[in-house]
């Protein structure tokens, strides 16, 4: 017989009163059901962002454990809402936690002050609602999570309301989200209703909104990296996906090789550690279909679960299954015998693995799923912080003093960005993407010497010792990923998204490393950083030269073309005259309206002006405000919402061109026809017939092939960016080739890194480049001219060479030394000394080749200008030769 406790009891009574109590203060709070008028999770519905938002007011105003806040605004203009959940009690006192955070995170104080802190902080756990809006579950579940949180009375919930902050995002793309449930209900009973829509699920990037995570382009990106890396600094930071691969339920944590070795082991561990609880807390619940280690790595910098290892925070990503609110049915019969296939052929599903020790066995599936799975996932994420709140606070804390003993310890000392750069305006790009990633930016406020060179004022002093070194360590140094293969001599295993991304190579800044300590009077730089105004000097009765070399002179040069001045590209006759035309535009002054644009530019920029008394002496070429069509095929398209982006950015005039806007309309009005990265195949042919709604099919065809081609020879210019510089070598007849096509991945291979090319800086196109650039490499393509053979079964014919080919290289891979920063193999064989991007000319017209993408993701800022000198070019008034014959030099 049990013996009556006393103790027991009243500990009983007390908790059963608080529940009693608890129950009668969140009775009115609403549940998403109330709202919505059905239970997210239900067979064919999807909740808009109205809805939502709708929701989480009711729910902000009926309870004190939830607070509702505004971080930012969307690309389309929607608020960006973030919720706060805890206890009442912990709500009272947001800022204090917040400030025992960012203390603990940043590891300037003492061990005492930090065990102290310890002792008395909470767990800041933020767990978001996805960004792929294709994957509808994970923001339809945030509404059940943040009900469950709020109004739940289990003992589980109050230790978690206890220990914890929930920085809670409920939706980080709503844009995407009412355009993939718009898309959704126009099909839904149709044959399409499980089809995605055929434009991108955000505004300017689609799937890459998960690959803006340390440049920070998007709104969205920028105002979620200000909460976590400058404001709540959390330990651990879950974002939901739901890509699992076929025929399992989840994937989470651990993750397969390989892992950076900038990240501390204690991150690698903490996610290993979490992944565990999360696999453990669904076997014991009995939900099957759990896997992990394939696909996804911890190499990669750059996505909203990647950043935070480098930030010393446990970064959790989970893909769940089942992307549709449509339900399905799978086979038990038709079981695989292995899933995630990627080394060895996956995982075997007899449950003898270790990390997929519970296989799924089919059936019905139901939308409410993955909902579900999402649910149990996001719940053992906040036990498991609940329960070691002292061991993640303490973690966070270690490590960025380990970090910070390392900077002090080892090289480099510290990193010094000078203040006189080559492409000025990208130096404060840089700083600014360091500071809202969260280093601490130091400014000189005198010049000073550091290692055996002098540095002006208002260089940046970046010191390494601080506890984000990890980050600013990966973002500024090279990386140099493994060669992975499965078997000696076999196919290399392809990185996780990128293998390098080193951001002073992409953006062509000199950033020098120096190893030893120096004596600088600095301020650190707290704000964002914006260009220090431009000076306009001398007299300018004629005008003013603007040097080309920073991209701000591109957005410069389109403003003034916009508001009717005149700008001008010098033709150079003799070698003196060349220099000039190279580095310069030319603006002709048309009185105090050109001045004062002048000088509003020149300190807006940051940009210097030269006034000039004299027309030049060279002849000028006047430029027209660019007229830009941007070809869009219904098959969405990240390159193109990345180059319309930029387009917009830089103040170009730029149309969208569907397929049958270039087949049945007058091309003339353009100057230059883009045609961003993509295969020929979905170019031509787009969506088969029968596989989208019939608007939606088909592609450019032959007659829209030969619309493009006309324009060209009619004197317009198309510009080919990478993948579609197959579709014009190919439908256009140009006397050129991809070298690397059909190369076996065995001997070639080079799946996202950065390449040295070398630049024809005398070349019209490459005005205001430097010699060496560096190119984003993603399996790319190098060019060679197609020439007539004079050999014959080995031996030499005497006869007349073929004519030129119309063809001038701008830019060339590097003959060695290729790789600046990731990994490649067979590079000096196959694309060493071979063009990286050409003009050839068709008819009247142009076609630029771009072997790779000069606009990679809004990083690859060193190689923006060959884009815009290309668009600029197309507006003058006579093509600009190499040199000056028309087809001359730089020919293969």
């Amino acid at each position: 017989m049990k013996t009556f406790n006393p103790g027991r009891f009243l500990v009983y009574i007390l908790f059963s009163l608080s529940v009693v109590l608890n129950s009668n203060s969140t009775a009115q709070v609403p549940h998403p059901a109330d709202v919505f008028g059905f239970t997210p999770g239900d067979d064919y519905k999807l909740a808009t962002y109205d809805q939502m938002l709708e929701y989480y007011k009711q729910l902000d105003a009926a309870s004190d454990r939830v607070q509702m806040r505004e971080i930012g605004i969307s690309v389309l203009g929607k608020p960006l809402l973030l919720l706060f959940i805890s206890s009442e009690e912990n709500m009272k006192r947001l800022d204090h936690w917040r400030n025992i955070a960012e203390q603990l995170a940043r590891a300037r104080v003492s061990d005492e002050t930090a065990q102290e802190l310890i002792e008395e902080g909470k767990s800041i756990v933020w767990i978001d609602g996805g960004l792929h809006a294709t994957e509808v579950a994970h923001a339809q579940m945030t509404t059940l999570l943040a009900h469950k949180i709020v109004t739940e009375e289990t003992w589980e919930m109050q230790r978690i309301r206890q220990n914890t902050i929930l920085l809670l995002m409920p939706v980080m793309n709503p844009d995407g989200l009412d355009i993939v449930a718009s898309w959704y209900k126009r099909n839904l009973g149709t044959p399409f209703e499980t089809t995605r829509p055929p434009w991108l699920y955000h505004h300017y990037v689609g799937h890459d909104n998960n690959r803006d995570w340390f440049m920070n382009n998007m709104p969205e990106s920028k105002a979620v990296t200000r909460v976590i890396y400058n404001e709540w600094y959390p330990q651990i930071v879950y974002n939901h996906h739901q890509t699992g691969p076929s025929w399992t339920r989840i994937f989470l944590p651990p993750f397969a090789d390989p892992v950076n070795p900038n990240i501390h082991p204690g991150v690698t561990t903490g996610v290993n550690l979490v992944g565990s609880a999360m696999a453990n807390r669904f076997a014991v619940k009995k939900m099957p279909g759990v896997v992990s280690d394939i696909i996804y790595s911890m190499w990669w910098n750059g996505g909203m679960r990647t950043v935070p290892y480098f930030h010393n925070m446990i970064g959790i990503l989970t893909e769940t299954s089942h992307a549709t609110a449509t339900p399905r049915f799978f086979e038990p019969d038709s079981i695989p015998k292995s899933v995630g296939g990627r080394r060895g052929g996956g995982l075997p599903t007899d449950g003898t693995n270790i990390f997929y020790p519970d296989p799924w066995k089919g059936g019905e599936s139901h939308f409410s799923d993955p909902v579900r799975y999402m649910l149990t996932a996001s719940m053992a994420v906040l036990r498991v912080a609940a329960d070691m709140k002292e061991h993640w606070l303490s973690s966070i804390y270690q490590m960025g003093r380990d970090a910070i003993e390392k900077g002090e310890t080892e090289k480099p000392f510290a990193y010094v960005i000078p203040a006189a750069q080559w492409n000025a305006a990208e130096e404060v790009s840089l700083v600014n993407v360091l500071r809202i990633g969260g280093v601490e930016v130091e400014k000189a406020t005198k010049s000073f010497k550091a290692g055996d060179k002098k540095y002006p004022a208002g260089s940046y002093v970046i010191y390494s010792g601080q506890a984000f070194r990890p980050y600013l360590k990966d973002l500024l140094e090279k990386q140099e990923y493994p060669d992975r293969r499965s078997s000696p001599g076999g196919p290399p295993e392809t990185p996780y998204d990128l293998a390098g991304w080193t951001l002073p190579m992409q953006m062509g800044i000199q950033v020098d490393p120096i190893e030893s300590r120096f004596e600088v009077r600095t301020e650190r730089v707290v704000e964002k950083v914006v260009p220090h105004p431009g000076e306009v000097k001398g007299s300018a009765r004629f005008g003013y030269l603007l040097s080309r070399r920073t991209n701000a002179s591109i957005l410069a040069v389109n403003r003034l073309l916009k508001n009717g001045e005149a700008v001008y590209l010098l033709k150079a006759e003799n070698s003196d005259e060349k220099k000039e035309e190279a580095d310069n535009f030319v603006i002709e002054s048309n009185g105090d309206s050109t001045q004062k644009r002048v000088q509003a530019l020149s300190k807006e920029l940051g940009l210097d002006f030269k006034g000039i008394n004299k027309r030049p002496s060279a002849k000028m070429l006047q430029y027209k405000p660019a007229r830009i069509g941007l070809y869009k095929s219904w098959v969405s398209n990240m390159d193109e919402g990345w180059t319309r982006w930029l387009l917009q950015e830089y103040a170009f005039a730029v149309d969208t061109l569907h397929d049958d806007i270039i087949r049945n309309t007058d091309l003339s009005k353009y100057h230059a026809i883009i045609l961003p990265h993509q295969s020929t195949n979905r170019m031509l042919h787009g969506h088969s017939p029968g596989t989208m709604p019939e608007e939606f099919v088909g592609g450019l065809g032959l007659e829209g092939t030969l619309a493009l081609k006309r324009f060209a020879e009619q004197g317009g210019t198309i510009v080919a960016l990478d993948g579609a510089s197959d579709f014009a070598i190919q439908q256009f007849g140009l006397p050129v080739e991809n070298v690397v096509s059909g190369i076996s991945s065995k001997q070639f291979f080079i799946p996202g890194s950065l390449v040295k090319i070398q630049v024809e800086t005398d070349h019209p196109l490459a005005y205001g480049m430097q010699k060496e650039a560096a190119a984003s490499f993603i399996r790319s393509r190098a060019f060679e001219v197609v020439r007539l053979d004079r050999e014959g079964e080995g031996g030499k014919e005497d006869i007349p060479e073929a004519p030129a080919a119309p063809v001038e290289v701008v830019a060339r891979y590097a003959a060695k030394d290729i790789l600046m920063s990731g990994w490649a193999l067979g590079e000096k064989k196959y694309i060493g000394g071979k063009a990286a991007m050409m003009r050839v000319r068709l008819g009247k017209g142009d076609i630029v080749l771009f072997g790779f993408r000069p606009q990679f993701r809004g990083q690859s800022r060193g190689t923006y200008k060959l884009l815009f000198n290309a668009l600029l070019n197309a507006t003058l008034n006579e093509p600009v030769p190499a040199t000056g014959e028309e087809t001359a030099g730089g020919l293969n």
